[in-house]
Parts: C-alpha cells; sequence; structure tokens
C-alpha cells in the first residue's frame, strides 16, 4: 500500500508542532514556580495544545491510509525541528556532530520509507 503524500504531509506538520510543544513545555517549566497550578502558565498550555493537534493530524494521516513503517520516521524530524527552534529562538548552537545526526535520521527515515 502506498502512503497518499497527504498522510505524509501532516506527519510533517505534526512533527513541526511537536518540536514547538517541546519548545514550549521547556520555556514553560522555567516559568512555572513551585505551586502545581503555576504549571497551568500559557506556554504549557499551548504546549499541551500542540500535542493535541498532533495526535489529531496522526488520526487524520491514519484515516486516508499509509504505513507506520513510512510515517514515523517522518514524524523522527521532530529532533530537526526542535534542534532549529532551539537555534532560532535561544541562539543554541547547532554542532557538526547534530548535523550529522540530522544527516543519519533524514537518510535512516528515506531508507525506512522505501
Amino acid at each position: 500500500m502506498k502512503t497518499p503524500n497527504a498522510s505524509i504531509t501532516m506527519f510533517v506538520v505534526a512533527a513541526f508542532l511537536g518540536a514547538v510543544g517541546q519548545f514550549l513545555y521547556k520555556s514553560g517549566a522555567a516559568r512555572a514556580g513551585s505551586s502545581v497550578l503555576s504549571y497551568l502558565n500559557a506556554r504549557i498550555v499551548g504546549g499541551m495544545v500542540c500535542y493535541i493537534l498532533v495526535m489529531v493530524l496522526f488520526v487524520a494521516a491514519f484515516k486516508r491510509g499509509g504505513a507506520l513503517t513510512v510515517l514515523y520516521p517522518v514524524y523522527a524530524t521532530t529532533f530537526v525541528w526542535a534542534a532549529l527552534l532551539a537555534l532560532m529562538m535561544e541562539g543554541t548552537p547547532i554542532k557538526p556532530l547534530n548535523v550529522l545526526g540530522m544527516g543519519l535520521l533524514i537518510v535512516g527515515m528515506w531508507l525506512m520509507g522505501k
């Protein structure tokens, strides 16, 4: 069964939203205090919304068809998106070894999709 391009696109968007959610969780945790209610700040809630959207996109993509072996490796691009967001938002450097790892992820995803 061939995985529809729409399903792949939904997983790419889900991967990006997953990275945004991770960034929001991290920055929200830095703003949280010691009380449990402080964990419900806008950034953490925004991260939760991102992850809800990720799950909606997963369901919509699976409804259209596609192989797990194709779609889940696409979601692994979350790691690449997270590194790029950290660079843009916090100035976290991306080292050559990180770039190598990203490249290996992408080659692995391509191989799994074959």
